[in-house]
């Protein structure tokens, strides 16, 4: 073969005059009667060959031998018959390119007159070209064929934005004095939130393991064992239906610190983050703002709100109470008695809309109400604020009639001006507050106001989001659940109230606020993390309030409880999403396209044909048997 002596992406003007030797695969062919041009491709670039007939006769003619004319004619034959995603090695001079400079391409200004041509491998026939510059084929058809879809360089692009990455986080941390630890892959099964991965355990008849949904417990005993400083590029398993920002497994840069407190890992983090934006995207991340769960669920209705454009929140139900409007008053009735804040107290919320008049047509904000309606709210209230025949505000559409005794007050309290839509949902707080934090990243939609993903160069607005509930209730059981883990440890000034929380008092139990954190770039969960809980007595609290006998605790963490149990460490820690990482950084919103080998929306690997049957045979060295029956056997 022709060992290549250069790349296909770094040839220049100063390579003119010499011999070169370059591989990869043929990107485009064209032939122009005397001249056949072939684009050149690897993973660095592109070059343009150049196979010239009349150069061919002339090289033959000059040296007089029929031996020279014969292989020149060999090369032009084999030339001819190239074709797209050929695989070539190939020998030639190279030279200023005669037929005008190529801007596009860093090889542009040259060019490859081919003198010897060695074809590696003739392909099949492509289902299709891997061409960043064509319309891309259907995604079933490219995870398929993902070999061919990696040529792209768009595709290679993302695996080397990954590598960078990966470059950077291990240089920052080991900066820093944490070392790298791999954490077991077959795991014990434990209640961690999500559903999980099983694996039959073939020496232990009846017995399985489970794929980790994060090392959350292993880097808390690594804590424990006075490791102090801890972190590692790991993958996390969770049986989950994927969305375009998850997959059933996917990579996670996981991290933890002994001896500190909350401000103390945040800061390390924002300096990680502060390091990979200069690294991989050349900005300089300014300080981040910090906000409080409460502050976001009010003004967002979502503890991961998008900041790049307002639509702020207003909860006016002080207001809605003087309304004579029966969906509001009933709304308000609701838990009327209990905290505010309180998830079952009824509230009335609205957003202005600045030139939602206009835009928003009677269809759109009609199928606001279905929008809300599977979060459990009746519906979306609407008027808007058009010019009246005095040239003032007049209140149209929609609640119109019942805003009119109350008007100046509500365009006061509403900052409404004309031309604007206002948005209202009542219900209970949990309900309404969900229902229009999602009503309102559609609106923004709606209203073209939200940026296209990071690869424009942003606006990068990160937030850091603190103090959440420490538990909150399951829909579908009406037990408490832990929001970010069961090892999350209440806030300091939190840990009396929680202490002697009883497992019946739900209002005291809700409102107790965690040493919670998370890192939100434009509306996406980048990291989450906690400061754990290192007292025994404190985790035990925390499994009898979700509702854990002592006795299934100690089946289940045995081996946690007996580790605080023996000089535990006050100890943080916090998880990256490394493929939301690389989806900022190359401005997708679809983690497929940031994964190498990805799963579809059902799990399935198209390519390898993942998951497949197992023999009986196989089955029964693990001890199981599949329960399943195909539809056309039952």
């Amino acid at each position: 073969m022709l060992r290549r002596t250069v790349t296909c992406g770094e040839i220049r003007e100063s390579h003119v005059g010499q011999t070169v030797r370059l591989n990869g695969w043929v990107n485009s062919y064209r032939d122009h009667g005397n001249l056949i041009f072939i684009d050149l491709r690897d993973r660095y670039g592109l070059t343009q060959l150049v196979f010239d007939k009349e150069d061919a006769v002339s090289a033959g003619a000059t040296s007089g031998s029929a031996g020279d004319k014969h292989a020149h004619a060999g090369l032009m034959g084999a030339a001819d018959k190239l074709r797209n995603e050929d695989v070539i090695a190939i020998e030639g001079k190279v030279r200023v390119r005669i037929g005008g400079e190529n801007p596009k391409l860093p090889t542009g200004k040259v060019e490859v007159v081919v003198t010897n041509l060695e074809v590696l491998n003739k392909t099949a026939n492509p289902p299709f070209l891997p061409d960043d510059n064509a319309a891309l084929p259907n995604e079933e058809l490219r995870l398929t064929h993902r070999y061919i879809d990696l040529r792209r360089p768009s595709a290679q692009k993302v695996l080397t934005t990954r590598h960078n990455l990966y470059k950077s986080t291990r240089a920052y941390f080991d900066q820093h004095g944490f070392t790298e630890v791999e954490t077991p892959i077959l795991y014990k099964s434990t209640p961690e939130g999500a559903r999980e991965f099983i694996v039959p355990c073939r020496n232990v008849p009846g017995t399985f393991y489970a794929l980790p949904q994060s090392p959350q417990l292993f880097k808390q005993i690594l804590m424990v064992s006075g490791l102090d400083r801890y972190m590692q590029i790991c993958r996390c398993f969770r049986d989950e239906d994927p969305r375009a920002d998850r997959q059933p497994e996917f990579t996670q840069i996981d991290l933890e610190m002994s001896f500190v407190r909350r401000e103390h890992i945040m800061e390390m983090m924002e300096g990680f983050v502060r390091r990979l934006w200069k690294d991989l995207a050349n900005v300089d991340v300014p300080p981040i703002r910090v906000m409080g769960y409460r502050e976001a669920m009010e003004d967002y209705g979502i503890d991961r709100p998008d900041t790049r454009y307002d639509l702020k929140i207003k909860d006016i139900s002080e207001f809605a109470a003087k309304m004579d409007f029966k969906v509001f008053k009933d709304a308000l009735e609701k838990g009327k008695d209990r905290p505010r804040f309180n998830s079952k107290r009824g509230v009335v919320k609205m957003i202005r809309v600045p030139g939602g008049a206009e835009k928003l047509t009677r269809k759109i904000t009609d199928d606001y109400s279905n929008l809300v309606k599977p979060f459990g709210a009746g519906g979306v209230a609407v008027v808007k604020i058009v010019k009246g025949e005095d040239g003032s505000p007049k209140l149209d559409t929609g609640i119109a009639k019942f805003l009119e005794p109350l008007k100046a007050e509500f365009l006061t309290l509403s900052g409404g001006q004309i031309g604007d839509t206002i948005l209202f949902v009542a219900d209970a707080y949990a309900i309404a507050t969900k229902a229009i934090g999602e009503l309102r990243q559609k609106v923004a939609r709606d209203m073209g106001l939200v940026p296209r993903p990071g690869a424009e160069g942003g606006p990068w607005n990160f937030l850091w989001v603190v103090d959440f509930p420490m538990f909150e209730k399951n829909k579908e059981t009406g037990k408490w659940v832990a929001m970010h883990h069961p090892f999350t440890s209440p806030r300091d000034d939190q840990m009396q109230a929680f202490l002697n929380a009883d497992v019946e008092d739900d209002d005291t139990i809700e409102a107790i606020v965690s040493a919670g954190y998370d890192i939100v770039l434009n509306g996406q969960e980048i990291a989450g993390g906690s400061v754990r809980i290192h007292d025994g007595a404190v985790q035990s609290k925390v499994f009898k309030l979700l509702g854990l006998t002592p006795e299934s605790a100690k089946e289940k963490f045995s081996f946690l409880l007996e580790a605080l149990s023996f000089g535990a460490p006050p100890h943080a820690g916090i998880a990256f999403g490394l493929d939301r990482l690389v989806m900022n950084f190359v401005g997708t919103d679809n983690i497929r396209d940031v994964i190498a080998f990805p799963k579809t929306q059902i799990g399935a690997d198209l390519m390898t044909k993942a998951p497949s049957p197992v023999p009986d045979k196989n089955q029964a060295e693990v001890h199981i048997k599949s329960t399943w029956v195909p539809p056309e056997k039952k």
